[in-house]
């Protein structure tokens, strides 16, 4: 009889790290333990033993600290949580938000950590939404498209102050002491990697959909970098140098100073790291062309897996291999969904509905959900724009901002809500016809996260805005599930990964199906969201980001 056998997955979100135990054999999940980071998103000041500095408007930095502690603490009690035998793990992966990165020594010392650099704001982690990088993205787009850089058509004709290039030029521009104290700029994934193991990589994932490094040409040439600016030209050899490795690859072995934190072997496989979003594909058994996988939280990626290689503006990014093997991998994403539902839950509802949510024994999403529901499409006489994090796809945008139209002194708060759901439905389907109209398909999809569990009229509107029907992983915690899939790849359990996705992977019975009554009145709602989306989104009105401006101006003033 075989040996059962397990892999670890470690899924690295915005607060928190969760650590998964998967069956190999069947990809069940076994045993879960969350930590939450400590330090939490740094967006107002550094931390007090670092000086406490007052961080500008749009930055959003990390305590690399925070990401050893989650292999400390929520390994072991996944572990302990699933019952099995460490030494029976011969595997474990990671996956990370991203862009999300950090300056280090040599040796893999963040700046942070050295007592001469922890006061200093760019010394810390940025993550995925630093968005201060703004003019740097500028920049970095205004010379690629003045020196016809052909990779720029890759990632939707606009790189996003999100990317990784943006970030470090930013660094540089503002904290050149940094910059040269560098040895070198790495996503926090393969920072994370590199204490695992005890040796440096870099996975094509994140260096594809966030450093523009293509399979064939690698990343940019260094005379377009030195064009950035003449320090910059060595960026890549100096500070980025160590090879590519493919997703599914053994990074190394776990090293005995990590076996010591997580309590594993030591010398079992690490896989080499992976992005939150695109991991999660082949645990939805999305390998397949023409399907889109939308990892939905606090924002939402849209991964669909092409056959060819093909232009779509506003995307992410297209990467070949950049998700499974033999396949061009498209990212699209929208910087706030959740996040918008629960920014209007904290600040848009009044004391009484939280009131009437408490009598009722619901919380406030719930109670607003049920009412939301009984309204029919177009009843709320309101129509929004879901751009209160900024545009990532297709506009790719940061300076833009919401909007409500067609508020009354009689509209509630339910009507509110479920005009802000229906804007993010719209968000991704402008998303799906952008990928459509330049030949990238797209049947069916697939939700994962934790929307699709919590909010049935959310996913329902989803359907029917798009009129595509929506399947629902079967993992509870989709991304680490992946994560494990690839540990369990890397450690030879199987040959490649759609090997794996086939056995570890899968969908739940259920799926949302469209409404076709709703379609008609969705199309119209959808019209004049474009209309919208056009006028604020393309240069017709500006007033966002003025607004946006006047707003700096009046802080630094």
């Amino acid at each position: 009889m075989t040996k059962q056998t397990y892999a670890i997955g470690v899924d690295y979100g915005t607060e928190s790290g969760r650590a998964l135990v998967v069956d190999v054999a069947t990809g069940r999940e076994l045993g879960s333990a969350v930590h939450a980071y400590a330090n939490s998103v740094l967006d107002e000041r550094l931390p007090a033993d670092a000086g406490g500095a007052i961080l500008e408007p749009d930055w959003a930095l990390q305590d690399p600290n925070d990401y050893l502690e989650v292999l400390k603490h929520a390994v072991p009690a996944a572990i302990k949580a699933s019952g099995i035998s460490p030494n029976d793990v011969v595997g474990i992966g990671i996956d990370f938000t991203a862009c999300t990165m950090l300056p280090t020594r040599a040796d893999g010392t963040p700046l942070c950590f050295l007592p001469e650099f922890r006061h200093k704001p760019h010394s810390w982690v940025k993550l995925w939404k630093h968005h201060a990088a703004q003019p740097e993205a500028d920049h970095v787009n205004a010379v690629a498209r003045a020196m016809g850089e052909p990779w720029l058509d890759r990632y939707g004709g606009k790189i996003s102050s999100e990317w990784f290039f943006p970030k470090v030029l930013q660094i540089l521009t503002e904290a050149p002491e940094i910059y040269h104290a560098a040895d070198r700029f790495i996503e926090a994934c393969d920072w994370v990697i590199w204490q695992l193991t005890g040796a440096e990589t870099r996975n094509s994932c994140t260096a594809g959909y966030k450093a523009m490094w293509q399979k064939e040409t690698g990343y940019p040439r260094r005379e377009y970098l030195a064009a950035l600016n003449p320090d910059f030209a060595n960026v890549v050899s100096d500070k980025m140098a160590c090879p590519v490795s493919p997703l599914g690859s053994r990074a190394g072995g776990l090293s005995h100073a990590a076996a010591v934190w997580t309590g594993l072997p030591a010398g079992i496989a690490v896989a080499v790291a992976n992005v939150d979003a695109h991991v999660t594909v082949p645990s939805a058994q999305a390998t397949d062309p023409g399907t889109m996988v939308m990892i939905m939280g606090t924002s939402i990626c849209h991964m669909v897996i092409g056959e060819h290689l093909h232009v779509v503006p506003g995307m992410c990014g297209v990467v070949e291999d950049g998700i499974t093997p033999g396949t061009f991998g498209y990212e699209a994403g929208q910087s706030a969904v959740g996040d918008i539902f629960g920014w209007f839950i904290e600040h848009g509802v009044p004391a009484t509905v939280s009131d009437e949510a408490r009598a009722a024994g619901v919380s406030v999403h719930t109670l607003l959900e049920q009412r939301a529901a009984r309204l029919k499409p177009g009843e709320s006489g309101l129509i929004a724009l879901d751009w209160h994090n900024g545009n990532r796809s297709t506009l790719v945008d940061v300076e833009l901002g919401g909007l409500m139209l067609g508020s009354t002194l009689l509209t509630k708060p339910h009507e509110q809500y479920r005009a802000l759901i229906e804007a993010t439905a719209f968000g991704t389907r402008e998303i799906i016809e952008a990928l459509e109209r330049h030949g990238v398909p797209v049947h069916r999809l697939v939700a994962a996260g934790g929307l699709p569990e919590r909010n049935k009229l959310l996913m329902q509107i989803y359907a029917d805005v798009t009129q595509r029907s929506i399947g629902v992983v079967r993992a509870e915690q989709a991304p680490a599930q992946g994560a494990a899939l690839h540990g369990a790849v890397a450690a030879g359990a199987y040959a490649n990964i759609l090997d794996a996705a086939r056995a570890m992977g899968g969908l739940k019975d259920e799926a949302f199906v469209p409404n076709a009554a709703n379609k008609a009145i969705y199309d119209e709602l959808f019209t004049e969201y474009k209309k919208l989306y056009d006028y604020f989104g393309r240069g017709a009105n500006n007033v966002m980001k003025t607004l946006k401006r006047m707003k700096r101006e009046a802080r630094s003033a």
